[in-house]
């Protein structure tokens, strides 16, 4: 570790930071080795003098949300970890938008906008994350029961973000690139989010929230440490029908395991590692190929040393 990391940087910043934190502590999966720093930042000023201060001595900056959708190396990662749940968390209301900091959780931006009775952003219901993570990745959920499917980035208006010289630059419509859970803002930190929505009845939209919620615990692994889906899906395919048609559910290695509920989803049994996670991602890509000619594509972050 930088030794100016522990003697200078706590003077230039308000935020909490923890040395050698394994990050174990903050990812879904229960996985992953230490952060030389973990931060939480107070504030943009604090963003700022942080990228400062890194790029002053060439140390490394890592944002990470909620910790639901990445794999952490055993070895952990270098340099200072970010995250912005208790700094840049606020969420407010404005006519037909909500605003909100890349820290707030999904589930509180939906609880808001359901009380506002504002409609569109229902199939995040479920989805674990900050707004920052799944604006970053274009969260989204596939149609049920007559729900409508949209991803995060159709209701993205505008994004605030700074770029790794601590230059804060606001990005609307014409500057954002959304695909199939990505886009183009993973080289910023995002730090505040406008979302667009549409009038609705709040009866009817926690009713879909609910029918959501209902589908995802009769169908997703939510009892078990894992990361989600761990592959997207194949064009015209589903990635967990794939595996299990490979023959692949229930695989375990040291203690990881492909869900028995879900086959798109490893969890882990108690002390899984990294590593074995990567083994179980290898060889079911590997088969998969094998038995249908189809590459899989991991969903998940995969960082660290």
């Amino acid at each position: 570790m930088n030794k100016k990391l522990t003697k200078e940087l706590p003077n230039l910043i308000r935020g909490e930071i923890k040395f050698n934190e394994f990050l174990s502590k903050h990812t879904s999966f229960r996985i992953g080795g230490p952060a030389d720093a973990w931060i939480y930042p107070k504030d943009i000023s604090d963003i700022k003098n942080i990228l400062t201060f890194c790029n002053s001595y060439n140390i490394p900056v890592t944002t990470i949300g909620r910790g639901t959708n990445v794999l952490i190396s055993d070895k952990g990662i270098r340099g200072v970890v970010l995250n912005l749940e208790q700094g840049l968390c606020e969420i407010r209301v404005k006519a037909d938008s909500v605003i909100c900091g890349t820290g707030a959780l999904l589930s509180r931006v939906l609880k808001q906008a359901a009380k506002e009775e504002l409609t569109g952003l229902e199939s995040a219901a479920g989805i674990p994350g900050t707004v920052g993570g799944a604006v970053c990745m274009n969260a989204g959920t596939k149609e049920i029961r007559n729900i409508e499917y949209v991803s995060i980035g159709n209701l993205v208006e505008s994004v605030k973000v700074i770029d790794m010289n601590g230059n804060v630059s606001e990005l609307g419509k014409e500057g954002l690139c959304f695909g199939y859970r990505k886009s183009n803002l993973s080289e910023y930190i995002i730090v505040e989010v406008e979302l667009k929505l549409k009038r609705g009845k709040e009866k009817e939209i926690n009713d879909r929230i609910s029918r959501l919620l209902e589908h995802k615990k009769s169908t997703q692994v939510l009892d078990i440490p894992s990361a989600g889906c761990i592959f997207k899906n194949p064009d015209g395919h589903f990635a967990g029908r794939l595996i299990d048609d490979a023959g692949l559910k229930g695989l375990v290695i040291g203690d990881a395991q492909v869900s028995m509920k879900h086959a798109n989803f490893i969890v882990n049994n108690g002390n899984a590692s990294a590593q074995d996670v990567l083994e179980l991602i290898r060889k079911i890509k590997k088969q998969v190929f094998e038995k249908t000619d189809i590459k899989l594509e991991e969903e998940i972050k995969i960082i660290g040393v």
